[in-house]
Protein backbone atom coordinates (compact mmCIF):
# COMPACT_ATOMS: atom_id res chain seq x y z
CA UNK A 1 0.00 0.00 0.00
CA UNK A 2 2.86 2.35 0.78
CA UNK A 3 4.15 2.11 -2.80
CA UNK A 4 0.73 2.58 -4.37
CA UNK A 5 0.03 5.57 -2.12
CA UNK A 6 3.32 7.09 -3.23
CA UNK A 7 2.40 6.50 -6.87
CA UNK A 8 -1.04 8.05 -6.36
CA UNK A 9 0.54 11.16 -4.84
CA UNK A 10 3.02 11.50 -7.70
CA UNK A 11 0.30 11.14 -10.33
CA UNK A 12 -1.92 13.63 -8.54
CA UNK A 13 0.81 16.23 -8.10
CA UNK A 14 1.83 16.72 -11.73
CA UNK A 15 0.28 17.37 -15.12
CA UNK A 16 3.44 16.41 -17.01
CA UNK A 17 2.84 13.29 -19.10
CA UNK A 18 6.48 12.16 -19.00
CA UNK A 19 6.61 12.39 -15.21
CA UNK A 20 3.41 10.37 -14.89
CA UNK A 21 4.69 7.77 -17.33
CA UNK A 22 7.99 7.47 -15.43
CA UNK A 23 6.15 7.08 -12.11
CA UNK A 24 3.94 4.32 -13.54
CA UNK A 25 6.92 2.47 -15.01
CA UNK A 26 8.81 2.66 -11.71
CA UNK A 27 5.82 1.28 -9.82
CA UNK A 28 5.03 -1.61 -12.19
CA UNK A 29 8.69 -2.59 -12.50
CA UNK A 30 8.91 -3.37 -8.78
CA UNK A 31 5.36 -4.09 -7.59
CA UNK A 32 4.32 -7.59 -6.61
CA UNK A 33 2.02 -9.10 -9.26
CA UNK A 34 -0.97 -9.36 -6.93
CA UNK A 35 -0.60 -5.68 -5.96
CA UNK A 36 0.03 -4.57 -9.55
CA UNK A 37 -3.19 -6.32 -10.61
CA UNK A 38 -5.26 -4.16 -8.27
CA UNK A 39 -3.30 -1.05 -9.26
CA UNK A 40 -4.12 -1.70 -12.93
CA UNK A 41 -7.80 -2.09 -12.04
CA UNK A 42 -7.96 1.29 -10.31
CA UNK A 43 -5.71 3.19 -12.71
CA UNK A 44 -7.48 1.86 -15.81
CA UNK A 45 -10.83 3.21 -14.65
CA UNK A 46 -12.21 0.65 -12.19
CA UNK A 47 -14.95 2.18 -10.07
CA UNK A 48 -14.79 0.81 -6.52
CA UNK A 49 -18.15 0.73 -4.77
CA UNK A 50 -18.48 2.47 -1.43
CA UNK A 51 -17.67 -0.01 1.33
CA UNK A 52 -18.49 2.05 4.43
CA UNK A 53 -21.39 4.55 4.53
CA UNK A 54 -20.37 8.20 4.70
CA UNK A 55 -22.36 8.60 7.90
CA UNK A 56 -20.21 6.03 9.70
CA UNK A 57 -16.96 7.41 8.28
CA UNK A 58 -17.90 10.81 9.63
CA UNK A 59 -19.11 9.47 13.00
CA UNK A 60 -16.02 7.39 13.73
CA UNK A 61 -13.62 10.06 12.53
CA UNK A 62 -15.16 12.57 14.93
CA UNK A 63 -14.87 10.02 17.74
CA UNK A 64 -11.25 9.08 16.95
CA UNK A 65 -10.15 12.69 16.55
CA UNK A 66 -12.12 13.83 19.63
CA UNK A 67 -13.73 16.73 17.74
CA UNK A 68 -17.11 18.39 18.01
CA UNK A 69 -19.46 17.80 15.10
CA UNK A 70 -19.47 21.46 14.12
CA UNK A 71 -15.68 21.59 13.97
CA UNK A 72 -15.54 18.55 11.66
CA UNK A 73 -18.11 20.21 9.41
CA UNK A 74 -16.08 23.42 9.32
CA UNK A 75 -12.98 21.43 8.38
CA UNK A 76 -14.86 19.60 5.65
CA UNK A 77 -16.28 22.84 4.24
CA UNK A 78 -12.77 24.30 4.11
CA UNK A 79 -11.14 21.23 2.53
CA UNK A 80 -14.00 20.14 0.29
CA UNK A 81 -13.03 16.45 0.20
CA UNK A 82 -14.08 13.86 2.80
CA UNK A 83 -11.02 11.61 2.46
CA UNK A 84 -8.62 14.54 2.72
CA UNK A 85 -10.50 15.96 5.71
CA UNK A 86 -10.28 12.62 7.54
CA UNK A 87 -6.57 12.26 6.75
CA UNK A 88 -5.84 15.75 8.08
CA UNK A 89 -7.65 15.69 11.41
CA UNK A 90 -6.80 12.20 12.71
CA UNK A 91 -4.01 11.87 15.30
CA UNK A 92 -0.65 10.41 14.20
CA UNK A 93 -0.38 6.60 13.92
CA UNK A 94 1.33 4.53 16.57
CA UNK A 95 2.69 1.93 14.14
CA UNK A 96 3.58 1.37 10.49
CA UNK A 97 2.05 -1.11 8.08
CA UNK A 98 3.84 -2.99 5.30
CA UNK A 99 0.68 -4.69 4.04
CA UNK A 100 0.37 -4.76 0.23
CA UNK A 101 -2.50 -3.33 -1.82
CA UNK A 102 -4.00 -6.75 -2.60
CA UNK A 103 -4.16 -7.72 1.08
CA UNK A 104 -5.72 -4.39 1.95
CA UNK A 105 -8.40 -4.85 -0.68
CA UNK A 106 -9.18 -8.54 -0.29
CA UNK A 107 -8.77 -9.04 3.45
CA UNK A 108 -9.35 -5.67 5.07
CA UNK A 109 -11.47 -3.40 2.87
CA UNK A 110 -13.90 -5.50 0.82
CA UNK A 111 -15.03 -7.59 3.87
CA UNK A 112 -16.32 -4.35 5.45
CA UNK A 113 -19.18 -4.10 2.94
CA UNK A 114 -22.32 -4.98 4.89
CA UNK A 115 -20.41 -5.48 8.15
CA UNK A 116 -21.87 -4.43 11.50
CA UNK A 117 -21.12 -0.89 12.75
CA UNK A 118 -19.08 -2.35 15.61
CA UNK A 119 -16.85 -4.30 13.21
CA UNK A 120 -16.47 -1.28 10.94
CA UNK A 121 -15.48 0.92 13.87
CA UNK A 122 -12.82 -1.52 15.04
CA UNK A 123 -11.45 -1.91 11.51
CA UNK A 124 -11.26 1.82 10.86
CA UNK A 125 -9.52 2.50 14.16
CA UNK A 126 -6.97 -0.20 13.33
CA UNK A 127 -6.42 1.23 9.85
CA UNK A 128 -5.91 4.75 11.15
CA UNK A 129 -3.49 3.56 13.80
CA UNK A 130 -1.02 2.07 11.30
CA UNK A 131 -1.13 4.41 8.31
CA UNK A 132 0.39 7.81 7.60
CA UNK A 133 -1.40 10.78 6.05
CA UNK A 134 -0.77 9.73 2.45
CA UNK A 135 -1.93 6.15 3.02
CA UNK A 136 -4.99 7.22 5.02
CA UNK A 137 -6.03 9.62 2.27
CA UNK A 138 -5.83 6.89 -0.37
CA UNK A 139 -7.55 4.28 1.79
CA UNK A 140 -10.44 6.62 2.59
CA UNK A 141 -10.83 7.21 -1.16
CA UNK A 142 -11.04 3.45 -1.73
CA UNK A 143 -13.31 2.80 1.25
CA UNK A 144 -15.59 5.74 0.43
CA UNK A 145 -15.85 4.82 -3.27
CA UNK A 146 -14.45 8.19 -4.44
CA UNK A 147 -11.13 7.07 -5.93
CA UNK A 148 -10.15 9.21 -8.93
CA UNK A 149 -6.71 9.89 -10.37
CA UNK A 150 -5.48 12.11 -13.16
CA UNK A 151 -4.00 9.48 -15.46
CA UNK A 152 -5.32 8.23 -18.77
CA UNK A 153 -5.86 4.60 -19.61
CA UNK A 154 -3.58 5.11 -22.62
CA UNK A 155 -0.73 6.12 -20.32
CA UNK A 156 -1.24 3.01 -18.20
CA UNK A 157 -1.06 0.77 -21.28
CA UNK A 158 2.10 2.56 -22.44
CA UNK A 159 3.75 2.04 -19.07
CA UNK A 160 2.80 -1.65 -18.95
CA UNK A 161 4.00 -2.12 -22.52
CA UNK A 162 7.37 -0.58 -21.70
CA UNK A 163 7.82 -2.64 -18.53
CA UNK A 164 6.75 -5.90 -20.22
CA UNK A 165 8.52 -5.21 -23.51
CA UNK A 166 5.38 -5.72 -25.62
CA UNK A 167 3.26 -3.54 -27.90
CA UNK A 168 1.05 -1.15 -25.92
CA UNK A 169 -1.80 -1.89 -28.35
CA UNK A 170 -1.65 -5.55 -27.32
CA UNK A 171 -1.84 -4.47 -23.68
CA UNK A 172 -4.87 -2.32 -24.52
CA UNK A 173 -6.56 -5.33 -26.12
CA UNK A 174 -5.89 -7.55 -23.12
CA UNK A 175 -7.04 -4.85 -20.76
CA UNK A 176 -10.56 -4.79 -22.20
CA UNK A 177 -12.98 -6.05 -19.56
CA UNK A 178 -10.59 -5.55 -16.64
CA UNK A 179 -12.69 -2.90 -14.94
CA UNK A 180 -16.04 -4.68 -15.25
CA UNK A 181 -15.69 -5.66 -11.59
CA UNK A 182 -17.16 -9.16 -11.90
CA UNK A 183 -13.75 -10.81 -11.90
CA UNK A 184 -11.39 -9.90 -9.09
CA UNK A 185 -7.86 -8.80 -10.06
CA UNK A 186 -5.14 -11.28 -9.12
CA UNK A 187 -1.54 -12.25 -9.91
CA UNK A 188 -2.55 -14.70 -12.66
CA UNK A 189 -4.57 -12.09 -14.54
CA UNK A 190 -1.69 -9.64 -14.27
CA UNK A 191 0.72 -12.28 -15.59
CA UNK A 192 -1.54 -12.75 -18.61
CA UNK A 193 -1.70 -9.00 -19.10
CA UNK A 194 2.06 -8.55 -19.44
CA UNK A 195 3.00 -11.96 -20.89
CA UNK A 196 4.95 -12.25 -24.17
CA UNK A 197 2.69 -12.00 -27.19
CA UNK A 198 2.66 -15.71 -27.97
CA UNK A 199 1.37 -16.76 -24.55
CA UNK A 200 -2.13 -16.67 -23.03
CA UNK A 201 -3.69 -14.99 -26.08
CA UNK A 202 -6.20 -17.80 -26.60
CA UNK A 203 -7.26 -17.62 -22.95
CA UNK A 204 -8.21 -13.97 -23.18
CA UNK A 205 -10.85 -14.17 -25.92
CA UNK A 206 -14.20 -15.39 -24.60
CA UNK A 207 -16.56 -12.42 -24.61
CA UNK A 208 -13.77 -9.86 -24.53
CA UNK A 209 -14.37 -6.80 -26.74
CA UNK A 210 -11.78 -4.85 -28.72
CA UNK A 211 -10.44 -1.45 -27.63
CA UNK A 212 -12.72 1.20 -29.06
CA UNK A 213 -11.54 3.47 -31.87
CA UNK A 214 -12.40 7.08 -30.95
CA UNK A 215 -13.02 10.14 -33.09
CA UNK A 216 -11.43 13.58 -32.99
CA UNK A 217 -13.57 16.72 -32.91
CA UNK A 218 -13.50 18.54 -36.25
CA UNK A 219 -12.71 22.17 -35.44
CA UNK A 220 -12.20 23.39 -39.03
CA UNK A 221 -14.19 23.18 -42.24
CA UNK A 222 -14.41 19.66 -43.71
CA UNK A 223 -13.12 20.97 -47.05
CA UNK A 224 -9.65 20.92 -45.43
CA UNK A 225 -9.85 17.11 -45.46
CA UNK A 226 -9.45 16.91 -49.22
CA UNK A 227 -11.64 15.09 -51.71
CA UNK A 228 -15.06 14.21 -50.27
CA UNK A 229 -14.87 10.94 -52.20
CA UNK A 230 -12.14 9.77 -49.83
CA UNK A 231 -14.50 9.96 -46.86
CA UNK A 232 -17.47 8.01 -45.58
CA UNK A 233 -20.15 10.13 -43.86
CA UNK A 234 -22.65 8.83 -41.29
CA UNK A 235 -25.00 10.39 -38.77
CA UNK A 236 -23.66 10.74 -35.21
CA UNK A 237 -26.25 9.10 -32.99
CA UNK A 238 -26.83 10.08 -29.37
CA UNK A 239 -26.78 6.73 -27.60
CA UNK A 240 -24.38 4.36 -25.87
CA UNK A 241 -21.33 3.23 -27.82
CA UNK A 242 -21.16 -0.55 -27.61
CA UNK A 243 -19.72 -3.74 -29.09
CA UNK A 244 -21.86 -6.84 -29.62
CA UNK A 245 -19.64 -9.90 -29.30
CA UNK A 246 -20.75 -13.35 -30.45
CA UNK A 247 -18.42 -16.26 -29.66
CA UNK A 248 -18.80 -19.88 -28.52
CA UNK A 249 -22.57 -19.78 -28.87
CA UNK A 250 -22.92 -16.85 -26.46
CA UNK A 251 -23.40 -13.09 -26.83
CA UNK A 252 -21.96 -10.23 -24.82
CA UNK A 253 -22.81 -6.53 -25.11
CA UNK A 254 -20.11 -4.17 -23.82
CA UNK A 255 -20.35 -0.40 -23.39
CA UNK A 256 -17.41 1.84 -24.16
CA UNK A 257 -16.97 2.27 -20.41
CA UNK A 258 -16.46 -1.51 -20.23
CA UNK A 259 -19.71 -2.20 -18.45
CA UNK A 260 -21.24 -5.51 -19.44
CA UNK A 261 -24.78 -4.47 -20.38
CA UNK A 262 -25.98 -7.72 -21.95
CA UNK A 263 -28.85 -8.17 -19.48
CA UNK A 264 -30.02 -4.57 -19.80
CA UNK A 265 -30.65 -4.95 -23.54
CA UNK A 266 -31.78 -8.55 -24.07
CA UNK A 267 -33.29 -7.82 -27.48
CA UNK A 268 -29.88 -6.72 -28.80
CA UNK A 269 -28.09 -9.64 -27.18
CA UNK A 270 -30.51 -11.95 -29.00
CA UNK A 271 -29.53 -10.68 -32.48
CA UNK A 272 -28.69 -13.83 -34.52
CA UNK A 273 -25.03 -13.31 -35.41
CA UNK A 274 -22.68 -16.12 -36.50
CA UNK A 275 -20.00 -17.23 -34.05
CA UNK A 276 -16.81 -15.23 -34.26
CA UNK A 277 -18.53 -11.90 -34.99
CA UNK A 278 -17.99 -8.53 -33.30
CA UNK A 279 -20.08 -5.50 -34.34
CA UNK A 280 -19.33 -1.95 -33.22
CA UNK A 281 -22.23 0.46 -32.99
CA UNK A 282 -24.54 2.64 -30.93
CA UNK A 283 -27.32 1.47 -28.61
CA UNK A 284 -30.42 3.62 -29.01
CA UNK A 285 -34.13 3.43 -28.39
CA UNK A 286 -35.53 2.75 -31.87
CA UNK A 287 -39.11 3.79 -32.56
CA UNK A 288 -40.96 4.12 -35.86
CA UNK A 289 -37.81 3.70 -37.89
CA UNK A 290 -35.70 6.34 -36.14
CA UNK A 291 -33.81 6.90 -32.87
CA UNK A 292 -35.65 8.36 -29.90
CA UNK A 293 -34.22 10.98 -27.54
CA UNK A 294 -31.41 10.03 -25.18
CA UNK A 295 -33.79 10.73 -22.28
CA UNK A 296 -35.77 7.66 -23.35
CA UNK A 297 -32.61 5.55 -23.34
CA UNK A 298 -31.82 6.78 -19.83
CA UNK A 299 -35.07 5.20 -18.61
CA UNK A 300 -33.56 1.79 -19.40
CA UNK A 301 -29.89 2.29 -18.56
CA UNK A 302 -30.26 2.07 -14.79
CA UNK A 303 -32.93 -0.65 -14.70
CA UNK A 304 -31.80 -4.01 -13.34
CA UNK A 305 -35.15 -5.62 -14.13
CA UNK A 306 -37.08 -4.91 -17.31
CA UNK A 307 -40.83 -5.31 -17.51
CA UNK A 308 -42.55 -6.54 -20.65
CA UNK A 309 -44.24 -3.14 -20.87
CA UNK A 310 -40.92 -1.28 -20.88
CA UNK A 311 -39.44 -3.60 -23.49
CA UNK A 312 -42.47 -2.94 -25.67
CA UNK A 313 -42.66 0.82 -25.15
CA UNK A 314 -38.89 1.48 -25.29
CA UNK A 315 -37.43 -1.06 -27.73
CA UNK A 316 -33.65 -0.87 -28.12
CA UNK A 317 -31.56 -1.47 -31.22
CA UNK A 318 -27.89 -1.44 -32.14
CA UNK A 319 -27.08 0.90 -35.00
CA UNK A 320 -24.17 -0.96 -36.58
CA UNK A 321 -21.37 1.03 -38.17
CA UNK A 322 -18.33 -1.25 -38.08
CA UNK A 323 -17.37 -4.91 -38.20
CA UNK A 324 -14.32 -5.82 -36.11
CA UNK A 325 -14.36 -9.61 -36.30
CA UNK A 326 -15.83 -12.14 -38.73
CA UNK A 327 -15.49 -15.93 -38.55
CA UNK A 328 -13.09 -15.39 -35.65
CA UNK A 329 -10.76 -13.22 -37.78
CA UNK A 330 -9.64 -9.80 -36.53
CA UNK A 331 -10.65 -7.34 -39.27
CA UNK A 332 -9.24 -4.16 -37.76
CA UNK A 333 -6.33 -3.97 -40.22
CA UNK A 334 -8.70 -3.90 -43.18
CA UNK A 335 -9.70 -0.52 -44.59
CA UNK A 336 -12.91 1.23 -43.62
CA UNK A 337 -14.23 0.53 -47.13
CA UNK A 338 -13.63 -3.23 -46.83
CA UNK A 339 -15.06 -3.46 -43.30
CA UNK A 340 -18.17 -1.55 -44.39
CA UNK A 341 -18.81 -3.97 -47.25
CA UNK A 342 -18.56 -6.94 -44.92
CA UNK A 343 -20.76 -5.21 -42.32
CA UNK A 344 -23.52 -4.68 -44.86
CA UNK A 345 -23.53 -8.40 -45.64
CA UNK A 346 -23.61 -9.38 -41.95
CA UNK A 347 -26.54 -7.06 -41.16
CA UNK A 348 -28.46 -8.26 -44.21
CA UNK A 349 -27.92 -11.90 -43.24
CA UNK A 350 -29.05 -11.28 -39.65
CA UNK A 351 -32.24 -9.64 -40.96
CA UNK A 352 -33.18 -8.49 -37.47
CA UNK A 353 -34.93 -5.21 -36.54
CA UNK A 354 -32.68 -4.89 -33.47
CA UNK A 355 -29.60 -4.62 -35.72
CA UNK A 356 -29.85 -1.51 -37.91
CA UNK A 357 -27.24 -0.67 -40.52
CA UNK A 358 -25.97 2.88 -40.08
CA UNK A 359 -26.99 4.65 -43.30
CA UNK A 360 -24.35 6.38 -45.38
CA UNK A 361 -24.92 10.03 -46.24
CA UNK A 362 -24.57 10.71 -49.93
CA UNK A 363 -23.33 14.15 -50.98
CA UNK A 364 -21.54 15.40 -54.08
CA UNK A 365 -19.65 18.16 -52.24
CA UNK A 366 -18.73 19.39 -48.77
CA UNK A 367 -21.20 22.25 -49.23
CA UNK A 368 -24.03 19.82 -49.89
CA UNK A 369 -22.99 17.73 -46.88
CA UNK A 370 -23.00 20.84 -44.69
CA UNK A 371 -26.57 21.58 -45.80
CA UNK A 372 -27.65 18.06 -44.84
CA UNK A 373 -25.95 18.48 -41.47
CA UNK A 374 -28.34 21.34 -40.70
CA UNK A 375 -31.15 18.76 -40.43
CA UNK A 376 -29.41 16.95 -37.54
CA UNK A 377 -31.74 18.09 -34.77
CA UNK A 378 -34.86 17.03 -36.65
CA UNK A 379 -33.29 13.61 -37.08
CA UNK A 380 -32.46 13.36 -33.33
CA UNK A 381 -28.73 13.11 -34.07
CA UNK A 382 -25.73 15.15 -32.90
CA UNK A 383 -24.20 15.82 -36.30
CA UNK A 384 -22.04 13.65 -38.54
CA UNK A 385 -19.16 11.22 -38.42
CA UNK A 386 -16.50 11.43 -41.15
CA UNK A 387 -14.33 8.34 -41.62
CA UNK A 388 -11.41 7.95 -44.00
CA UNK A 389 -12.17 5.25 -46.57
CA UNK A 390 -8.66 3.81 -46.18
CA UNK A 391 -8.61 4.06 -42.36
CA UNK A 392 -7.96 0.96 -40.30
CA UNK A 393 -9.68 0.51 -36.92
CA UNK A 394 -7.30 1.98 -34.34
CA UNK A 395 -6.98 1.89 -30.57
CA UNK A 396 -8.33 4.89 -28.70
CA UNK A 397 -8.07 8.43 -30.07
CA UNK A 398 -5.23 7.94 -32.52
CA UNK A 399 -4.33 8.93 -36.07
CA UNK A 400 -1.60 6.39 -36.80
CA UNK A 401 -3.87 4.10 -38.87
CA UNK A 402 -6.36 6.64 -40.18
CA UNK A 403 -8.80 9.09 -38.68
CA UNK A 404 -12.40 9.39 -37.62
CA UNK A 405 -13.81 12.90 -37.20
CA UNK A 406 -16.96 13.90 -35.32
CA UNK A 407 -18.54 16.94 -36.98
CA UNK A 408 -21.08 17.96 -34.39
CA UNK A 409 -23.70 20.66 -34.71
CA UNK A 410 -23.34 23.74 -32.52
CA UNK A 411 -24.80 23.26 -29.03
CA UNK A 412 -28.05 24.74 -27.87
CA UNK A 413 -27.45 27.90 -25.86
CA UNK A 414 -29.38 30.31 -23.69
CA UNK A 415 -28.47 33.29 -21.53
CA UNK A 416 -29.18 32.51 -17.88
CA UNK A 417 -28.82 34.16 -14.48
CA UNK A 418 -26.61 32.85 -11.66
CA UNK A 419 -28.74 32.39 -8.51
CA UNK A 420 -26.93 29.77 -6.34
CA UNK A 421 -23.31 28.77 -5.82
CA UNK A 422 -21.47 26.02 -4.01
CA UNK A 423 -17.78 25.53 -3.27
CA UNK A 424 -15.84 23.05 -5.36
CA UNK A 425 -13.83 20.06 -4.20
CA UNK A 426 -10.16 19.25 -3.80
CA UNK A 427 -8.01 22.12 -5.09
CA UNK A 428 -11.13 24.22 -5.65
CA UNK A 429 -12.53 23.73 -2.17
CA UNK A 430 -11.89 27.37 -1.25
CA UNK A 431 -13.61 28.73 -4.36
CA UNK A 432 -17.24 28.85 -5.44
CA UNK A 433 -17.19 26.92 -8.71
CA UNK A 434 -20.48 24.96 -8.90
CA UNK A 435 -23.32 27.18 -10.04
CA UNK A 436 -27.10 27.01 -10.45
CA UNK A 437 -28.64 29.00 -13.28
CA UNK A 438 -32.17 30.26 -13.88
CA UNK A 439 -34.28 31.73 -16.68
CA UNK A 440 -37.27 34.01 -16.47
CA UNK A 441 -40.77 32.57 -16.21
CA UNK A 442 -43.25 35.13 -17.53
CA UNK A 443 -46.30 33.85 -15.68
CA UNK A 444 -49.32 36.11 -16.35
CA UNK A 445 -50.73 35.33 -12.91
CA UNK A 446 -47.59 34.98 -10.80
CA UNK A 447 -45.56 37.76 -12.35
CA UNK A 448 -42.00 37.48 -13.61
CA UNK A 449 -39.71 35.21 -11.61
CA UNK A 450 -36.45 33.33 -12.04
CA UNK A 451 -36.81 29.56 -12.30
CA UNK A 452 -33.72 27.34 -11.86
CA UNK A 453 -33.18 24.95 -14.76
CA UNK A 454 -29.62 23.58 -14.60
CA UNK A 455 -26.29 23.42 -12.79
CA UNK A 456 -22.87 23.84 -14.40
CA UNK A 457 -19.28 23.90 -13.19
CA UNK A 458 -17.12 23.74 -16.33
CA UNK A 459 -16.16 26.16 -19.06
CA UNK A 460 -14.50 29.04 -17.20
CA UNK A 461 -10.81 29.87 -16.91
CA UNK A 462 -9.13 30.16 -13.51
CA UNK A 463 -9.17 33.95 -13.85
CA UNK A 464 -12.90 33.94 -14.62
CA UNK A 465 -13.59 31.63 -11.67
CA UNK A 466 -11.76 34.06 -9.41
CA UNK A 467 -13.87 36.91 -10.74
CA UNK A 468 -17.13 35.01 -10.23
CA UNK A 469 -16.07 33.83 -6.76
CA UNK A 470 -15.46 37.43 -5.67
CA UNK A 471 -18.86 38.48 -7.03
CA UNK A 472 -20.58 35.63 -5.19
CA UNK A 473 -19.03 36.65 -1.88
CA UNK A 474 -20.11 40.28 -2.43
CA UNK A 475 -23.69 39.44 -3.35
CA UNK A 476 -24.52 36.55 -0.98
CA UNK A 477 -28.07 36.81 0.35
CA UNK A 478 -28.40 33.58 2.38
CA UNK A 479 -26.39 30.50 3.27
CA UNK A 480 -27.82 26.96 3.25
CA UNK A 481 -24.96 24.81 4.52
CA UNK A 482 -22.36 24.82 1.73
CA UNK A 483 -24.74 26.59 -0.70
CA UNK A 484 -25.09 30.35 -1.07
CA UNK A 485 -27.99 32.13 -2.68
CA UNK A 486 -26.85 35.29 -4.40
CA UNK A 487 -28.44 38.48 -5.59
CA UNK A 488 -29.00 38.06 -9.33
CA UNK A 489 -26.31 40.20 -10.96
CA UNK A 490 -24.49 37.98 -13.47
CA UNK A 491 -25.60 36.55 -16.81
CA UNK A 492 -23.89 33.56 -18.46
CA UNK A 493 -24.30 31.90 -21.83
CA UNK A 494 -25.02 28.24 -21.07
CA UNK A 495 -24.46 25.62 -23.74
CA UNK A 496 -25.92 22.10 -23.76
CA UNK A 497 -26.22 19.17 -26.14
CA UNK A 498 -29.80 18.07 -25.63
CA UNK A 499 -33.08 19.03 -24.01
CA UNK A 500 -36.13 17.04 -22.92
CA UNK A 501 -39.23 17.35 -20.77
CA UNK A 502 -38.79 16.31 -17.15
CA UNK A 503 -41.28 16.06 -14.31
CA UNK A 504 -38.39 15.85 -11.83
CA UNK A 505 -37.19 19.39 -12.42
CA UNK A 506 -38.91 22.58 -11.31
CA UNK A 507 -38.61 24.13 -14.75
CA UNK A 508 -40.21 21.06 -16.35
CA UNK A 509 -37.20 20.47 -18.59
CA UNK A 510 -33.77 18.82 -18.31
CA UNK A 511 -30.70 19.63 -20.39
CA UNK A 512 -27.78 17.35 -21.25
CA UNK A 513 -24.08 18.19 -20.78
CA UNK A 514 -24.55 21.81 -19.61
CA UNK A 515 -21.47 24.06 -19.46
CA UNK A 516 -20.67 27.74 -19.36
CA UNK A 517 -19.70 29.17 -22.74
CA UNK A 518 -18.95 32.70 -21.55
CA UNK A 519 -19.81 35.40 -19.03
CA UNK A 520 -22.25 37.90 -20.56
CA UNK A 521 -21.03 41.16 -19.01
CA UNK A 522 -22.76 42.90 -21.91
CA UNK A 523 -26.22 41.80 -20.76
CA UNK A 524 -28.43 42.93 -17.93
CA UNK A 525 -30.23 40.22 -15.97
CA UNK A 526 -33.57 41.43 -17.33
CA UNK A 527 -32.34 40.47 -20.81
CA UNK A 528 -31.71 36.81 -19.92
CA UNK A 529 -33.74 34.19 -21.74
CA UNK A 530 -37.12 32.84 -20.65
CA UNK A 531 -38.57 29.44 -19.87
CA UNK A 532 -40.59 29.81 -23.04
CA UNK A 533 -37.31 29.99 -24.99
CA UNK A 534 -36.25 26.66 -23.53
CA UNK A 535 -39.66 25.13 -24.15
CA UNK A 536 -39.41 26.23 -27.76
CA UNK A 537 -36.27 24.09 -28.11
CA UNK A 538 -38.05 20.91 -27.06
CA UNK A 539 -38.36 18.33 -29.84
Amino acid sequence: MREFARLYTELDSTTATNRKLAALQTYFASARPEDAAWAVYFLAGGKPRQVVPTKLLRQYTIERAALDDWLFDECYDAVGDLAETIAHILPPPSAESDVGLSVWMEERILPLRGATPERIRAALFAIWDETNWRERFLLMKLIGGSFRVGVSRLLVTRALGEVAGIDAKLVAQRLMGWVDGRVQPDADRYAQLIAPQSEFEHQLRGGQPYPFFLAHALQVGPDTLGDIGDWLAEWKYDGIRAQLVRRSGQSWLWSRGEDLITDRFPEISAVPLPDGTVVDGEVVIWQQGKPALFADLQKRIGRKTLSAKMLQELPAALIAYDLLEQDGEDLRRLTQRERRQRLEAVVAEANCPQLVLSPLIEAASWEQLAQLRESSRSRAVEGMMLKGMDAQYGVGRTRDVGTWWKWKIDPYSVDAVLIYAQAGHGRRASLYTDYTFAVWDDDPEGGRRLVPFTKAYSGLTDAEIGKVDAAIRRTTVEKFGPVRSVKPTMVFEIGFEGIARSSRHKAGIAVRFPRMLRIRDDKKIEEADTLATLQGMLP
